[in-house]
Order: structure tokens, then C-alpha cells, then sequence
């Protein structure tokens, strides 16, 4: 079956693990943690050098990232992406955390990711 044609409770089955690691990964600036998941587009894109850039730099400006809700997962033909609520330890308010995941051979990736 199809990424697309999963139920959202099945996607979110998926992806919250998936974006719990690459979150965790992104606190302890672990880029193996980080990138695990990612395809190798993400991959070419997320240097240790830029991760660690911003890490260091959204650490220091919102803190940690905290809970998050989910707001809606999108269908596309050949894709999925999760769009949640994002809360960080030191800055009021909310954000928006997304990923896309994508099937290739046999597993689920990362095929964009952003927190704004």
C-alpha cells in the first residue's frame, strides 16, 4: 500500500518516531541521529557543518524543542507531509514543524524537514 493511502493514525505511526529521532538528534547535534532517516537528497543538503550551524543558532534563540500538535497531514501522489504546532523551552509561542517522508525501497525517508 501506497504512503498516501494509509490512514492518518497509520502515517503518524511513521512519521512521530521518525521526528522524534531527527528532533533528538538535532538537540544533541548528532548528525548520524539527525539524518538517519533522510533520503540521500536531504543527505547532500545536511552537512555536520550546516546542522551544527543551525543548531547552534536556533538553541540559542528558541531553546529546546518541546511538545508539539499535530495540525494535518497532507496526501500527494508520491508523498506525505505532516505539519505540527512546535513549542521550544525558551520562546513564547508557537512554530511549525514539518516533514515530508517519501517511500524508497522499502523504507520511509525524509525528503524536507523544517522548523519555522
Amino acid at each position: 500500500m501506497r504512503l498516501a493511502q494509509l490512514s492518518d493514525a497509520e502515517i503518524l505511526a511513521i512519521a512521530n518516531p521518525i521526528m522524534d529521532n531527527l528532533m533528538a538528534g538535532s538537540t544533541a547535534i548528532d548528525h548520524a541521529q539527525h539524518t538517519r532517516d533522510f533520503s540521500e537528497r536531504m543527505k547532500a543538503i545536511v552537512t555536520p557543518e550546516h546542522l551544527h550551524y543551525i543548531c547552534q543558532h536556533y538553541q540559542t534563540v528558541w531553546g529546546y524543542f518541546t511538545g508539539r500538535e499535530l495540525v494535518a497531514v497532507f496526501r500527494r501522489p508520491a508523498s506525505v507531509a505532516i505539519v505540527w504546532k512546535q513549542f521550544c523551552s525558551q520562546q513564547a509561542g508557537e512554530f511549525v514543524a514539518e516533514i515530508v517522508l517519501i517511500e524508497h525501497d522499502g523504507r520511509y525517508l525524509v525528503d524536507h524537514a523544517m522548523v519555522f
